[in-house]
């Protein structure tokens, strides 16, 4: 147990509500009387943080259970590393304000690339070695999960153990073995686990043989250096979301956060097959969650917290077995509460123009669309399946039902990708905004959002390059130009920020010595773009010894290269990615497997191709 933060660092820094815990709902247990401190660690802001709706299911289980206390702890924005490091304060946690070091464990949540520095920072407030090989028996073991786990290499020197998959599944046997190899040395421990759990994926157990400068320094092959140890790990994954755990108190933040509501999961997984999209890859089956166990986990919701809107969300809320008549049951029992129900995620197709008269609460300020490419033939080619009637039907029913801003999301240096492609995107937006006049009133406000394409592994692009930065730049100006319209706002995501996604995304080993070299030259916060330093980043990859950029980034694979990722199995043929790498090239629809048959992807077990 430990003490607030003193009162000279607090009132120093922004937001102080964000260091000092207490909230509704938080969970505080006496160390002393549990046999396993757990602290989990989201490597970003509190802000952000405690809208990941992971986080609150971790926590509710691990409390859950009387030997636990799993305690939280955010990344400290860079005022507050800066006033920790002057006072010789260490980095604590919310719930007992327990110095983070003297956990048993620590588990970081792996959401984004562009937060892997946080981690360093963490670790280092926190008094424990940053590379595994130079920790101690006394220190925590460091756990990480999440979408990043499933690539988890450029992370390897410093993590004990990656949880690979959704993590309800192991998260218990976990807490398990932790408790049960206490007073081991530290490499039995790490060994223990790695041979003793499912979907656990421990670096140190794992050799990585990487050639001479003649062969560029690449992964040559990988071996187990010890008896049991997997050569593969197998991601977990969670097989009735009705009786999976969920947090129905969850904690109410202290000051303002991005999703100030319940979020509630109404079903996992996506067939829709976006060849793009690791997460629609990655988490299939489709698994959906019934009206009952979501109504009944609402009711608990909002008599725990007091929030008055429900988020359902989902990789594609649209998908959902009965989103209509689930929208139905939530519309008669809270509407007259007051209760409104945000739909994240919806399809753009016959279903957007039904749902409104299901729903007469949903808040309609704006509505998010992904169509990713403007032209139907870009949209083959990454197996985005909407068509351009569905996307004007859909959108102009929306603007019929009451919706007034569209915010819409494309990528560009997508592979097969034209200039003409690229030109229709802003007119595609103009089109729609101009929609918004057969309603008689006026044009829609469009606000594009436009990011660079990043391979991703486990998806059938993950041996496709990156368009170069002169390419991705080229590409802005054609959407520039083309954009005539005041009604249309463009974002664009960060070109130098994209390439080192790209280098973290598809990286190996070596990739951990830039990532220590960028931290220690000041990388903080590297999501923000405020606290993003390209110039930093530039300086650790020219002291690599090779580029980084090029080899990791803007490299073509050979589709008989071994890849870093090849120990984590997540459940895909090798053959399906390689025969949708085909079809895309050729610019051809894949369908959904729920509607049109099995497409032999190897998850369910399947034989079909």
């Amino acid at each position: 147990m430990g003490e607030l933060y003193p009162d000279h660092i607090l009132i120093s820094v922004k937001q102080p509500g964000q260091y000092v815990g207490g909230e509704r709902n938080a969970v505080v247990k006496d160390h002393a009387a549990v046999k396993l401190t757990f602290a989990l660690a989201y490597p970003d802001t509190y802000t952000l943080g405690m809208s990941h709706l992971g986080l609150q299911i971790l926590y509710t289980m691990l409390n859950a259970r009387d030997d636990v206390a799993a305690e939280r702890v955010f990344a400290p924005w860079t005022d507050m590393e800066n006033e920790l490091r002057a006072a010789g304060e260490p980095l604590r946690s919310l719930e007992t304000h327990a110095p983070l070091g003297e956990f048993d464990a620590i588990g970081f949540s792996l959401q984004h690339e562009m937060t892997y520095t946080n981690i360093l920072t963490m670790l280092d407030l926190a008094g424990v070695p940053l590379l595994s090989a130079e920790r101690t028996d006394n220190d925590p073991i460091i756990v990480a999960g999440g979408p990043g786990a499933l690539t988890p290499e450029p992370l390897a020197d410093f993590i004990d153990v990656f949880v690979v998959g959704e993590g309800e599944p192991v998260v218990g046997p976990l807490a398990d073995a932790l408790i049960a190899t206490k007073g081991m040395p530290r490499h039995e421990r790490l060994a223990a686990l790695a041979i003793g759990l499912p979907s656990v994926y421990v670096p140190s157990m794992y050799n990585m043989n990487y050639g001479d400068d003649g062969d560029d320094g690449r992964l040559l092959a990988m071996s187990t250096l010890a008896p049991g140890v997997p050569p593969t790990v197998r991601q977990g994954v969670v097989a009735d979301l009705d009786s999976a755990p969920y947090p129905t108190r969850p904690i109410v933040p202290l000051v303002d956060t991005v999703h100030e509501r319940i979020t509630l999961e109404i079903m996992r997984g996506c067939t829709r097959g976006c060849r793009f999209c690791n997460a629609g890859m990655t988490k299939r089956p489709v698994r959906c969650k019934s009206a009952s166990v979501l109504l009944a986990q609402a009711r608990e919701a909002i008599a725990a917290t007091g929030y008055d809107e429900i988020g359902l969300t989902s990789l594609s809320s649209s998908d959902h077995t009965d989103l209509p008549g689930l929208l139905e049951a939530f519309s008669d029992e809270f509407g007259p509460q007051h209760i409104s129900v945000s739909v994240p995620s919806l399809r753009v197709n016959e279903q957007l123009r039904e749902l409104p008269k299901y729903i007469k609460s949903v808040r309609k300020s704006g509505l998010t669309i992904a169509p990713e490419a403007a032209t139907e033939a870009a949209r083959r080619s990454i197996n985005k399946m909407i068509t351009d009637d569905d996307l004007f039907e859909g959108v102009r029913a929306a603007y019929e039902h009451g919706w007034s801003k569209i915010k819409l999301y494309f990528m560009i240096g997508l592979p097969g990708e034209t200039d003409d492609d690229v030109a229709q995107i802003p007119k595609l937006a103009e089109k729609l905004s101009r929609l918004r006049k057969e309603t008689g009133k006026g044009a829609g406000a469009i606000n594009v959002a436009i990011a660079s394409f990043v391979p991703k592994a486990h998806t059938p692009f993950q041996w496709a390059p990156m368009a170069s930065p002169e390419l991705l730049r080229a590409r802005q100006d054609i959407i520039k130009h083309a954009t005539r319209s005041r009604k249309i706002k463009l974002k664009f995501h960060k070109i130098e920020r994209s390439m080192i996604e790209g280098v973290f995304a598809r990286g190996d080993r070596r990739v951990g010595k830039i990532l220590l070299a960028a931290w220690k030259k000041g990388a903080r916060m590297d999501a923000w773009d405020e606290q993003f330093k390209l110039d930093v980043w530039h300086e650790a990859f020219g002291e690599a010894g090779f580029n980084p950029i090029s080899e990791f980034a803007l490299r073509e694979r050979d589709t008989d290269e071994l890849l870093p990722w090849a120990m984590i199995d997540v459940g895909l043929r090798r053959d399906f990615l390689l025969k949708e790498r085909e079809r895309s090239i050729n610019r051809e629809w894949t369908p959904d497997c729920r509607t049109a048959g099995c497409t032999g992807c190897g998850v369910c077990g399947d034989e079909e191709a």
